[in-house]
């Protein structure tokens, strides 16, 4: 039998601008109970399977050359908390990649479960706390709302390394499938 962790995984964008400084892989898990009133994610919520994924088949089939980091967010992070420490440990002791993390809890909420805590060892920086449509981010940082704060855990980077170029992103794949990412819901209008 496999000790092999897999994780329930909704989407992974290989090259990204806007996910933090650099470029980056930007790992959407699945799953979340937030419940945040107008969040960027919607479709990663539910709890239903979609990709499962070992970290290792991740890095396979979805690592690009020129890869500065990856970037998780969700759904949740941190109720996938076994799978997203060997995803973290991976990035950073197999591939050098920095790590940034995306999270609806408070670091002090994350403070208090001991079995969360032990990813904090492979994070560059934490984003913390629910996204709050009244305290929408105005500017080009790269967060949803101002209540959420940036935890350093390395000197990698400074907040001034979170002004992004953009608050969306579109990515066209080979498959012509267009994909939209970043910190803001632009919706048509009309």
């Amino acid at each position: 039998m496999s000790n092999e962790i897999f994780l329930n995984i909704h989407s992974v964008i290989p090259f990204s601008k806007i996910n933090g400084p650099g470029n980056r892989m930007v790992i959407f898990f699945q799953g979340c109970n937030k419940n945040c009133p107008d969040c960027f994610n919607p479709d990663t919520h539910p709890f239903d399977i979609l990709n499962l994924y070992s970290p290792k088949d991740i890095f396979k089939k979805y690592l690009a050359n020129g890869i500065d980091g990856i970037t998780v967010s969700g759904g949740e992070p941190f109720l996938q908390h076994k799978g997203l420490f060997e995803l973290l440990k991976a990035a950073r002791e197999t591939y050098g990649l920095s790590t940034i993390v995306y999270t609806g809890f408070t670091y002090k909420e994350l403070e208090e479960r001991p079995d969360y805590l032990s990813c904090l060892r492979f994070i560059d920086v934490l984003v913390d706390g629910r996204y709050e449509e009244s305290k929408k981010e105005k500017t080009l940082l790269a967060r949803g709302s101002t209540n959420q704060r940036f935890y350093f855990f390395s000197n990698l980077y400074t907040e001034a390394d979170f002004y992004m170029i953009g608050k969306v992103e579109f990515i066209i794949g080979k498959n012509g499938i267009v994909t939209k990412t970043g910190f803001s819901n632009m919706r048509a209008s009309g």
